[in-house]
């Protein structure tokens, strides 16, 4: 049995030492526009418990999912069809958001939740990390051809999902602009998917696909809700030093 553990983990080395910490800062790196989707799903939610609980579950499949992919990584990315399922499915997503928005700016009772229960959320927070993992994925396996480094990094990549996906969620209540901002990125996500079915991703590299995030996640971070922001001012004008 122990031989049978060291075929599949072979000898930790300096090398795969260094393969996993860039592994695991691609997945660091390419989590962020990932968490924000995932928690603004979440949020469709009205109860912070159960958003709590459809992130867990939610995130569970999407490892089995994440998992399955990678073991079927050099199968996967023979076909461009799963591409062109991934972007379709982001950009669906980022249409049903804008629309369903306009919708409630219209409507006098304030914004709506788009989930009546748990069991809605999960499927719909294991297929977008899925659709989000098509591209980490197909980048890890570009770095290393070892397939139990790429799921080390890819398992820690969801636990760390996890927790920028519940920072996200209480960061969306507190930034006016930010769930736009992380779907207008989700459908950056889809748009580069799509020209990678065309074999037009030229158009869009990885460089400019970074700098669009952080300049999307710049102008999210730009502007706090204003009771929040009224406030940080009132406790700012009752300090001791306020007063003096």
């Amino acid at each position: 049995m122990i031989e049978n553990l060291q075929d599949f983990y072979p000898a930790f080395g300096v090398e795969s030492f260094f393969l996993l910490l860039i592994l695991v800062a691609l997945e660091a790196v390419l989590s962020a526009d990932n968490a924000i989707a995932l928690a603004s799903i979440a949020q469709g939610l009205a109860d912070p418990k159960l958003q709590r609980q459809a992130l867990n579950f939610g995130l569970l499949a999407a490892f089995v999912l994440r998992m399955s992919l990678i073991l079927a990584a050099t199968w996967v990315i023979q076909f461009w069809q799963f591409d062109l399922i991934g972007a379709l499915y982001l950009l669906w997503l980022v249409w049903q958001y804008f629309s369903g928005k306009d919708e409630d700016e219209e409507s006098e009772g304030g914004p709506k939740r788009k989930f009546a229960s748990l069991w809605q959320v999960i499927p719909a927070i294991a297929m977008t990390d899925l659709a989000f993992s098509l591209d980490s994925v197909t980048t890890a396996v570009a770095i290393s051809d070892q397939t139990w480094l790429i799921i080390t990094g890819g398992a820690i990549g969801i636990v760390a999902l996890r927790f920028l996906a519940g920072l996200f969620i209480r960061w969306l209540d507190e930034y006016v602009h930010l769930e736009d901002a992380g779907y207008i990125t989700v459908g950056l996500v889809g748009l580069r998917l799509m020209l990678r079915v065309v074999d037009s991703d030229d158009l869009f590299p990885e460089w400019a696909m970074i700098a669009a995030i952080a300049i999307l996640f710049t102008w999210g971070f730009s502007k706090r809700t204003p009771e929040l922001a009224a406030g940080d001012a009132d406790e700012a004008n009752n300090t001791p030093d306020a007063e003096n």
